[in-house]
């Protein structure tokens, strides 16, 4: 999946799409388009945030394999 960052442009917010997007895509300057926003999140952030939950790996694993 593609990324692009956004910036500030005066009072408005810009999203820069890379160029090769706008090539494949093949959008114009001025064209309407959608998309869909999804935070990209650092995953070295989220390690020892669970620490509080004291979760049994083990038993985790048991309980999925049980669903299979």
């Amino acid at each position: 999946m593609p990324t692009a960052k956004i910036r500030k442009s005066g009072n408005s917010t810009v999203l820069v799409i890379p160029p090769e997007v706008v090539r494949e895509r093949n959008v114009k300057i001025g064209e309407i388009v959608e998309y869909q926003i999804f935070k990209k999140v650092n995953l070295k952030s989220l390690l020892g945030k669970s620490k509080h939950l004291k979760i049994d790996a083990q038993k985790a694993k048991d309980e999925i394999r049980k669903e299979w």
